[in-house]
């Protein structure tokens, strides 16, 4: 963390001074807000801690329940979302508090006595940490939500919940400047069953796969729900299953199969519990099946070993479905461009797949985040409105891709045993695809803030479109061994990452030339859109990478302004922008990295725009031309 640069602080540093709409916030609902979030789940709770960053704008974020979530559905967090953490400031606490999952094991029927189940195989999970150093972790959805609103609520906006309040509907008055009208009913306190109306600029709406923002907006969910149900149960049990702290892919010849995922704390656990096939003129019925049935059906899946339940904390029975909404925001396919949208939908109103693959609430977090800092950008006069057409085509394309993978992995979860050609079938496929539900398959599409992969030879470790994979870097003013992309916080700021020539500070060289130009020329964006009477790092968090080893760069005059910017009120230099290669791992060898250097452009939520030289300044100029708003310093 960076702190006492605006004078010293002697308190929690994550607690920031509130400004803006944060400085005596109203505790009631105003009749007028920039943004309106409905629904406190992930993708709500992300949107409005992200947002909480900017408080030069009005955002309010209003919940049906009269209180926090208490026990959450969903409790898996991928490798992707535990880096999403990192930038809130909080992956620490939640990883030290949460299980984390190390490996799977798969059981299968015995081959000399099939009514009893064995152990078949053990795969690591990403045992290397090729794919991601953060780790697969189960947590509770309500501790996620818990670790979201503190980082709101100590933020300078100050944000926090308004609960009590429902969605009912909205309607949209073109040409006004708060152009959505929404009405909300209270559902708790004196005003229960009353109504009122909020005019909004923006509304996202976070409410669940029984969304009622998408249904007032004429969305639809294309797709069908299975004919396979599954119980699921959060349990403290006795049992003598020897894997019961390990997360199992357990499948019987008879009695279907389990999915078994340990909870954190030590004790507790998930099962789900296959409940078979489901008639077509069932209705829904199923979903009346008791823990009861689901236990029994439990132990026999689970046969010779015993589940004797001793407290159920939490019990659902679902039908998996696979849906995507035909678009994630209110203009109509083929009318992008003739008018901004105004309303937006996220998560599970737009989504919805089985539970197993653990993808529910890390990708409903990485749409919260998405729309949230083009929402902040746009509001705070940073960047165009067309920025906002950008958030419906990268994330339906992110969410057909989920749909198409889970719905592959449950097929096989639910598939009988004996109907595989390899026992192995299961394991293979999840060792194959570790890296998808890790969250790191995501790749956007070139648009007005993602390049072409025309310089991609240069920095073949940093994909256009992905996100940026961090490695181990020295930090020159100290001698810390540090993750270069950690500091990547979720502040609303774009990185340039520039990756030095061979030359040493000081020396004429590519990379000084360069330097020189985004400190000083009149086309340079950190000059052209820099807010005025701001940091020089306002905007832009601009850093180098040095190819020398620590010891062999000295952070001084020689080093280029724009990597040690004043800041705050006293103008102090940021020393934390100037970092040298850790010979263990030498981040130009494992990412790919030209040694004429390259310059790596990410944006606010962590995906790579740009790979471009050192001698590109003309297209670095011409993409931020095309991204942001003009803003003299």
């Amino acid at each position: 963390m960076q702190f006492h640069h605006h004078g010293y602080v002697s308190s929690d540093p994550r607690i920031e001074e509130a400004s803006g709409t944060g400085i005596d916030r109203p505790e009631t609902l105003p009749d007028l807000v920039d943004v309106l979030i409905v629904g406190s789940g992930p993708a709500g709770m992300i949107a409005a801690a992200q947002l909480a960053k900017f408080p030069n704008i009005t955002t309010r974020i209003v919940e049906r329940r009269s209180g926090r979530l208490e026990i959450g559905q969903a409790d898996g967090i991928q490798a992707r979302s535990v880096e999403t953490f990192q930038a809130f400031g909080f992956a620490e606490g939640i990883t030290s508090e949460a299980y984390r999952i190390t490996e799977m094991a798969f059981w299968a029927p015995d081959a000399d006595n099939p009514s009893h189940i064995t152990r078949s195989s053990v795969a690591q999970d990403d045992p290397t940490g090729e794919i991601s150093e953060f780790p697969h972790i189960i947590v509770n959805q309500a501790r996620v939500l818990d670790y979201f609103a503190e980082f709101a609520r100590n933020a300078p906006a100050r944000l926090a919940v308004d609960h009590g309040l429902e969605f009912v509907g909205l309607a949209i008055h073109d040409g006004e400047d708060y152009p959505v009208e929404v009405t909300l009913r209270h559902t708790a306190g004196d005003k229960e069953g009353q109504e009122c109306t909020v005019k909004a600029k923006y509304v996202v709406g976070c409410d669940g796969a029984h969304s009622r923002v998408r249904e007032s907006i004429g969305r639809k969910h294309i797709g069908a729900v299975s004919n396979h149900a599954w119980g699921v149960m959060d349990v403290l049990a006795s049992t003598d299953f020897p894997d019961i702290r390990t997360k199992c892919a357990i499948q019987s010849s008879t009695g279907g199969s389990i999915l078994h995922i340990p909870r954190e704390g030590g004790h507790l656990f998930r099962m789900y519990v296959d409940l078979g096939e489901v008639a077509k003129d069932d209705n829904h019925q199923v979903r009346q099946t008791t823990l009861e049935t689901t236990i029994a059906k439990a132990n026999q899946i689970l046969h010779p070993y015993t589940l004797e339940v001793k407290h159920c904390a939490w019990y659902t029975v679902y039908e998996v479905g696979h849906r995507v909404t035909d678009k994630f925001d209110d203009v109509p396919p083929g009318e992008e461009g003739s008018r901004s949208p105004r309303v937006f939908i996220t998560g599970d109103a737009c989504h919805t797949h089985s539970a197993k693959a653990g993808q529910g609430m890390n990708v409903s977090m990485q749409d919260g985040w998405n729309i949230a800092w083009k929402l902040g950008h746009v509001l705070s006069g940073i960047a165009p409105e067309s920025l906002l057409d950008t958030y419906s085509s990268e994330r339906q394309v992110v969410a057909q891709n989920l749909i198409d993978f889970d719905r592959e992995w449950s097929t096989l979860m639910a598939k009988p045993a004996e109907e595989f050609d390899d026992p192995q079938e299961l394991a293979d496929f999840y060792v194959k695809t570790a890296e998808f539900p890790a969250g790191f398959m995501t790749e956007y599409q070139t648009s007005m803030i993602t390049g072409t992969t025309e310089h991609q030879n240069l920095a073949t470790g940093f994909p256009v479109g992905k996100r940026f994979k961090s490695e181990r870097v020295i930090r020159v003013c100290d001698g810390n061994d540090v993750h270069l992309g950690h500091h990547a916080t979720a502040d609303g700021r774009w990185r340039i990452y520039a990756f030095a020539d061979s030359a040493r500070p000081g020396e004429d060289s590519r990379l000084s030339a360069w330097a020189e130009w985004l400190f000083s020329s009149p086309d340079s964006p950190v000059v052209k859109y820099t807010p005025e009477d701001s940091d020089l790092d306002s905007l832009f968090d601009v850093k180098v990478i040095y190819q020398q080893p620590h010891g062999e760069v000295e952070f001084g005059p020689k080093i280029p302004a724009i990597f040690a910017p004043k800041v705050g009120p006293f103008q102090v230099t940021d020393y934390e922008k100037v970092y040298s290669i850790d010979p263990e791992v030498h981040i130009f060898e494992t990412r790919g990295i030209d040694r004429d250097g390259a310059v790596i452009v990410v944006r606010p939520d962590h995906y790579v725009s740009q790979v471009l030289s050192l001698s590109d300044v003309d297209e670095l100029a011409s993409f931020f031309d095309g991204t942001l708003h003009r803003r003299s310093r």
